[in-house]
């Protein structure tokens, strides 16, 4: 098991930190081990990154925080835009002391990560990408209507889940924003350059089968833009294709998940001692 070369608390913490015009709840195991930063689905929150966490165990230092309007205390923002959630990660590690992290980011979060990555080179041990950042050009005109239209339709009943946190405190338009802002960053003439230009270890970990608002064959369509990606950048690799959909992947290929973040916290190790 690789050591974060930083100084690290020995306890854990659980607490706000404050960004921009909000604050986002946030929870450190501590401890001397590789730090690694949990990247949630668009409107997920930390507690789906638990069966990972305790599949990994208390050899490394987990990191997790709920997103702006997201679960049950982090607070409302003006501004719910991607870039905002790239410099909540920069937020989050800057106020718990941390240099470099593993990204481990599923859906939106795995997106958040591929950028987060490319961006800090010299901060990124690596990333794991749970099925999301697959570049492919998903959003068309009818797509952002079919969008909308689901978000309206779910703000009928979302508002009595907000209290709980399963459900983020913003309204049909700003969901619907951001998911076809989402749509936009995907296109493969925009999240492609941002893939091939990574030169950290990314292990990808790709569901099966539907996602919420995927018709037919929709996802797998997606999912096999990665092919490509793999051809043109020797850093990311497939580690492994599940049986679990969309949803479903955290709850129960979890061991995949974990098996991929030793493995990528692995080849950081054996780049160190090659440097030595």
């Amino acid at each position: 098991m690789p050591m974060n070369n930083a100084s690290a608390p020995t306890s854990s913490w659980t607490g706000m930190v404050p960004v921009d015009d909000t604050a986002l709840a946030v929870t450190d195991t501590g401890g001397p081990g590789v730090p690694v930063v949990y990247l949630n689905g668009q409107f997920a929150t930390q507690g789906y990154w638990r069966r990972v966490i305790a599949e990994l165990g208390t050899g490394w230092r987990h990191i997790t925080f709920d997103e702006r309007a997201r679960g049950r205390k982090s607070k409302r923002s003006a501004d719910y835009s991607f870039e905002a959630a790239v410099r909540d990660v920069d937020a989050v590690l800057a106020a718990r002391g941390v240099h470099r992290a593993l990204v481990v980011g599923w859906s939106y979060g795995a997106v958040v990560g591929a950028h987060w990555a490319s961006r800090n080179p010299e901060r990124a041990l690596g990333a794991v990408l749970v099925d999301g950042a697959f570049p492919h050009d998903w959003l068309d005109e009818a797509m952002a209507q079919r969008i909308r239209k689901m978000f309206r339709r779910m703000n009928l009943f979302m508002p009595l889940l907000r209290p709980t946190g399963l459900t983020p405190r913003m309204n049909a338009d700003q969901m619907a924003d951001s998911n076809i802002e989402l749509g936009r960053l995907s296109r493969e003439r925009e999240l492609g350059p941002v893939l091939d230009t990574i030169t950290v270890p990314v292990r990808y970990v790709v569901a099966s089968g539907t996602s919420l608002g995927s018709r037919g064959d929709e996802q797998e369509q997606i999912r096999a833009s990665l092919d490509a990606v793999t051809v043109r950048n020797p850093h990311i690799r497939i580690g492994a294709k599940v049986a679990s959909n969309h949803g479903a992947i955290l709850k129960k290929d979890f061991p995949a998940v974990a098996e991929a973040v030793r493995e990528v916290a692995g080849l950081d190790r054996g780049d160190a001692e090659d440097r030595r």
